[in-house]
């Protein structure tokens, strides 16, 4: 019993019973007008490893396809369009950088409960081009058969050298750091 305690165990992220939305928040003279989009993460992939009686031997890593962000906010049609277009084109110009990455490289935390786990996980994410390192803090329940983790981070546009988007001669724009959210449940890999 105790050799399989140590063990790490290996999970694949469900997408299709995950969540990883966006916030982008306005700001500027006519922010009251301009809206406060929610981007839904359609696509992504990754890989968790669970070391739950040493967190430090665990890790994580993810792939989103850039192109797979959709506006989820209530919008009309026309404003949703453009704003996808903004995002896509302008902003995470997805056919140059048709990636976003992130490769944990060290992980801490504590177990609160029996199974419940508060972690730190520092790695590099890969965005338009630029690699930085970012910092996620999530809660973590492992199972049987399958694994949740949730929480949520935030990340400055222009440290991966994105350009702020900006309308009405910079009366509304849009704020430089972004609010990630997730909510992820990872099958255990046999």
């Amino acid at each position: 019993m105790a050799a399989e305690t140590l063990m790490t165990a290996q999970y694949s992220i469900d997408a299709a019973k995950s969540r990883f939305t966006v916030t982008a928040y306005a700001s500027g003279l006519l922010s009251g007008l301009g809206h406060n989009p929610v981007i839904a993460i359609r696509d992504f992939t990754g890989q968790i490893n669970f070391a739950a009686e040493e967190l430090s031997k665990s890790s994580l890593e993810f792939l989103v396809q850039a192109e797979s962000l959709t506006v989820q906010s209530d919008v009309s049609d026309k404003d949703r369009s453009e704003i996808e277009r903004t995002m896509k084109g302008n902003v995470l110009e997805t056919g140059r950088y048709p990636e976003i990455v992130f490769a944990s490289t060290e992980v801490s935390g504590t177990r609160l409960g029996d199974s419940l786990y508060a972690l730190k996980i520092q790695g590099g994410l890969s965005l338009h081009g630029v690699t930085r390192t970012q910092s996620l803090v999530t809660q973590m329940v492992p199972g049987e058969d399958s694994l949740r983790a949730y929480g949520e981070f935030t990340l400055r546009q222009t440290d991966f050298n994105i350009k702020l988007v900006s309308v009405a001669g910079g009366a509304l724009k849009v704020k430089d750091e972004l609010k990630l959210s997730f909510d992820m449940t990872a099958r255990k890999q046999a």
